[in-house]
């Protein structure tokens, strides 16, 4: 099943890290910055995604971010996802923006065409978006629900008590229950959770709770974040989690000396992250 490579990716290279695109013009190097967005964009995806091969095991794609740049950047979203594949890299896309259950029928429909592993979308209208794609679960597809951001305001709606429990762990169940039946023989669910990684009281009180949901853990790059609170994601023997970094890699050019060497930049930006989970997380 999808959930089970992507725990053997994680094994087999000891790193649990994805790293996660989405477009900015800020984004682009100085060398790629003449460049139409969705073509400079386009060509850093690629050029990073070689770079990376065998060190990271997974990417993530904001189709919405790319589908704000038109036409093309779509056509670049496909050829950055064909050339993920064609690397062995596991794919996640995150899902465009469902408001009503008919989006989401059409947006299982439409996602067919498209090259991924994993989808990320948020579970917050309740079933009616999530049982349009509990299908392509039970076909070799992993779906992760956003249950818990990492962006500093997720608190204000996200961790409000609701009876006897906050409401992401609301949320947590609804994955949780959603995913029953649908194991990978690594012992997850084909159903995971997203999960800022800023929210440690959220990770530990996830992974002691949930004993079969694998834990997409966002945000590692965020000020509030660090290697330590993520590793609360990950059970004993240090499976059940994957770490997502955003710009602190696709941008770590913005950190160096020399904008024009911005690949080995976020490879060695890469390493680090992964030599910083290594110190609280042992992969067997």
């Amino acid at each position: 099943m999808s959930i089970d490579r992507l725990q053997e990716k994680i094994r087999k290279l000891k790193s649990p890290t994805m790293i996660r695109f989405s477009p900015g013009a800020d984004q682009l190097p100085p060398p790629l910055a003449a460049l139409p967005l969705s073509e400079g964009y386009g060509n850093l995806c690629r050029e990073l995604l070689t770079g990376l091969t065998d060190l990271v095991p997974a990417v993530r794609f904001s189709f919405g971010g790319f589908a704000l740049l038109g036409t093309t950047g779509l056509e670049e979203l496909k050829k950055c996802l064909t050339r993920a594949r064609e690397l062995g890299y596991y794919i996640v896309l995150d899902a465009p923006e469902l408001l009503t259950p008919q989006d989401a029928a059409g947006a299982a429909q439409a996602l067919k065409d498209w090259d991924w592993d994993g989808l990320v979308l948020s579970p917050y209208l309740g079933s009616d978006v999530i049982r349009p794609f509990l299908p392509d679960c039970r076909q070799d597809k992993t779906l992760f629900l956003m249950i818990r951001g990492a962006n500093r305001s997720a608190s204000e709606l996200q961790d409000l008590l609701t009876g006897t429990r906050l409401v992401h762990q609301a949320a947590a169940e609804l994955a949780d229950r959603h995913g029953q039946g649908i194991f990978g023989s690594c012992g997850y669910s084909q159903v995971g959770a997203v999960v800022g990684a800023p929210a440690e009281s959220a990770l530990k009180t996830l992974r002691s709770r949930y004993n079969r949901l694998f834990l997409l853990v966002d945000g590692c790059d965020a000020p509030a974040a660090n290697a330590k609170k993520c590793a609360a994601a990950f059970d004993r023997f240090g499976h059940g989690a994957v770490v997502c970094a955003g710009e602190s890699v696709t941008a770590a050019w913005k950190q160096g000396e020399d904008p024009e060497d911005y690949v080995n930049q976020s490879v060695q930006a890469a390493q680090r992250l992964k030599r910083n989970l290594s110190t609280y997380v042992t992969i067997l």
